[in-house]
């Protein structure tokens, strides 16, 4: 996949190739057909947060399209999601 990667702070983000990753159980991986990037994360790249882990990937608020499903999900664990479709994922989102 192609990532726009900051490696140090208060330098222009990388285009960098990074390997695809396989989701682990309970997982889907979501191919980024958008990506929003917030002031938030300016604050990052900029260096006004103290203690970023670098090197890191800015941006949130995701819509793409499910094309891979980990171990131990089923259509029921994953809301009915299957391969293919259109989701969005939210800031900070996450279930417990």
């Amino acid at each position: 996949m192609l990532a726009m990667v900051l490696k140090s702070l208060r330098t222009a983000l990388e285009p960098t190739e990074l390997q695809d990753r396989l989701p682990g159980p309970g997982e889907i991986r979501v191919k980024v057909g958008a990506c929003g990037v917030c002031r938030t994360d300016l604050h990052v790249v900029d260096g006004d947060l103290p203690g970023p882990k670098l090197p890191i990937i800015p941006g949130h608020e995701i819509v793409g399209r499910i094309d891979r499903i980990g171990p131990g999900v089923d259509g029921s664990q994953a809301g009915g999601l299957r391969l293919g479709e259109r989701v969005g994922v939210p800031w900070l989102g996450h279930t417990t």
